[in-house]
C-alpha cells in the first residue's frame, strides 16, 4: 500500500458519510477553492470522486452555464482568479461567481432567472446573437433593480447575507456582489470608455495620457463608483501597468505621500500595490510548482514594479502605502530565502541574480538622478512662486 492509499480511502469514506445534497454543496465549493489557488492536501482526490459522482468531468471548472456566462459576461474584464477577499479595487473574483448566480437564481428571482435561461437556450441554439444580448441586458437590468431594492434597507441586506453565505464559505463574496451591482449599472459608460481606449499603450505620456485622462473624467463625474474597474480597463492596456500611478503622480508637483493620496485617481496607486500583491502570490505558485523560468520573469516584474513606486512616490513607514510595499517585498525577500536553502552550500539561486534589479544598473541609477533633479527644481519653482505671491513684509 502506498503514502497516498489511506488519505484516499479516508477522503472517500468521509464522501461516503455525507448525503447527495452535502456531495453537490461539497464539490461547488472545492472548485471555488481551486480557483483561488488553494492547493490543500487530499483536495485532487476529493475532486476526482466527486466529479465522477456528478458527471462534471469535462465541465468548465468555474461551473457556470450558458446563461450564467452571457450573464455575467460584463464582469470578464475584472475578473480575477484569486480568493473574493483578495480581488480589491477594481476587480472580482471569479470564484464568487456560482454562488452569486446560484442566489439569484434559486432564492432571489427563480421564475425570472428560469425564463431568463430558456431563452438564452432558445436564442444560442437557433444562433441568434443578437436576440440573446437584447434578453440578457434585459434581464441583467430586473437583475440590478430588484437586488437594488433589496439591498436598500439593513434587513434586506443581512438577509441576502445570510442567504449567500449558504452557498458559500468564502468570505468576500457579498463584496463582489456589490460590485457586481456598479458594473452592471454603470454598463454601458464602461463599455464605451473601453472602446475608446488604445489598443495598447506603450508609454502613458502625452497624447495616450492626456485623452484616458479627459475620458476618466468624464465618466467619473457620471459614474463615480466605478472609475476602479475604468482604471482596470486602463492597467489592461498598458504594456507597463504600474505606468497606472502617473494619473496620480502626474497631477501633484511633490513626491509626498499624503499630498499625492489626496489627489484625484490616487487611487491607482492603491491599484498599482495591488498588482505587487498578485505577482507576488504568482510568484508564490510558480516556486511550489517549480516553475523557474516563470518566477524569474515575475520576480523581474516585481523589482520593476517597486523601483517605480519609489522613485516617483516618497514611501515612509508612516505612509500606508509604504507599509504594503515593504510587506510585499519581505514576503519575496521570505520566498527567495527559502529557495536558497533548497540549494547545496556555496551555490547561489538563479532568482538571486542581480540582473533581475534593472534599476541597479547605470541605466537606473541615471534614471534616480534625473528624478532627483527634477524635484530640486520642482521645490525652487514652488518657493519662487511663494515669494512672489506672498504678501510683502514691510522692512523697519
Amino acid at each position: 500500500m502506498t503514502r497516498t492509499e489511506p488519505a484516499t480511502d479516508g477522503i472517500q469514506g468521509y464522501l461516503r458519510q455525507l448525503t447527495p445534497q452535502a456531495r453537490a454543496r461539497l464539490l461547488a465549493e472545492v472548485e471555488r477553492l481551486r480557483i483561488c489557488g488553494d492547493r490543500t492536501p487530499g483536495m485532487h482526490a476529493m475532486l476526482a470522486d466527486l466529479r465522477k459522482e456528478f458527471g462534471k468531468e469535462t465541465q468548465s471548472p468555474d461551473r457556470l452555464d450558458t446563461a450564467a456566462r452571457h450573464f455575467f459576461q460584463p464582469l470578464e474584464p475584472f475578473l480575477l482568479g484569486r480568493a473574493p477577499e483578495q480581488a480589491r479595487d477594481g476587480r472580482i473574483s471569479r470564484a464568487s461567481l456560482t454562488s452569486i448566480w446560484d442566489l439569484i437564481r434559486n432564492d432571489l428571482m427563480q421564475s425570472a432567472a428560469t425564463a431568463f435561461a430558456d431563452e438564452i437556450k432558445r436564442f444560442v441554439a437557433g444562433n441568434k446573437q443578437h436576440e440573446a444580448a437584447q434578453a440578457t441586458r434585459t434581464f441583467q437590468s430586473k437583475a440590478l433593480k430588484y437586488l437594488e431594492g433589496v439591498l436598500a434597507s439593513a434587513h434586506g441586506t443581512e438577509q441576502t447575507r445570510a442567504r449567500l453565505a449558504f452557498y458559500t464559505s468564502l468570505r468576500g463574496t457579498f463584496g463582489d456582489l456589490l460590485k457586481m451591482l456598479c458594473v452592471l449599472k454603470a454598463r454601458d459608460a464602461l463599455a464605451e470608455f473601453d472602446k475608446g481606449l488604445p489598443a495598447k499603450i506603450g508609454d502613458f505620456v502625452g497624447g495616450p495620457f492626456d485623452k484616458t485622462r479627459t475620458a476618466l473624467d468624464a465618466l467619473a463625474a457620471r459614474h463615480g463608483d466605478a472609475l476602479p474597474f475604468a482604471l482596470t480597463l486602463v492597467a489592461r492596456r498598458l504594456k507597463s501597468p504600474w505606468q497606472l500611478i502617473r494619473l496620480a503622480t502626474k497631477t501633484v508637483e511633490s513626491k509626498d505621500a499624503a499630498e499625492i493620496a489626496a489627489a484625484p485617481y490616487a487611487v491607482s496607486v492603491t491599484m498599482v500595490l495591488d498588482q505587487v500583491d498578485e505577482k507576488v502570490a504568482a510568484l508564490r505558485d510558480d516556486l511550489r510548482t517549480k516553475r523557474a523560468p516563470l518566477a524569474k520573469d515575475i520576480l523581474r516584474q516585481i523589482y520593476d514594479m517597486e523601483y517605480a513606486l519609489r522613485v516617483r512616490i516618497d514611501l515612509t513607514d508612516a505612509s500606508e502605502w509604504g507599509r504594503r510595499l515593504d510587506a510585499a517585498m519581505k514576503a519575496v525577500s521570505d520566498l527567495l530565502s527559502g529557495e536558497q536553502q533548497t540549494l547545496p552550500g556555496g551555490l547561489q539561486h538563479v532568482l538571486g541574480s542581480r540582473a533581475l534589479k534593472r534599476h541597479d544598473s547605470v541605466l537606473g541609477q541615471l534614471t534616480w538622478l534625473a528624478w532627483k533633479c527634477r524635484d530640486a527644481l520642482t521645490d525652487g519653482a514652488a518657493y519662487c512662486r511663494q515669494l512672489v505671491w506672498s504678501p510683502q513684509k514691510s522692512h523697519r
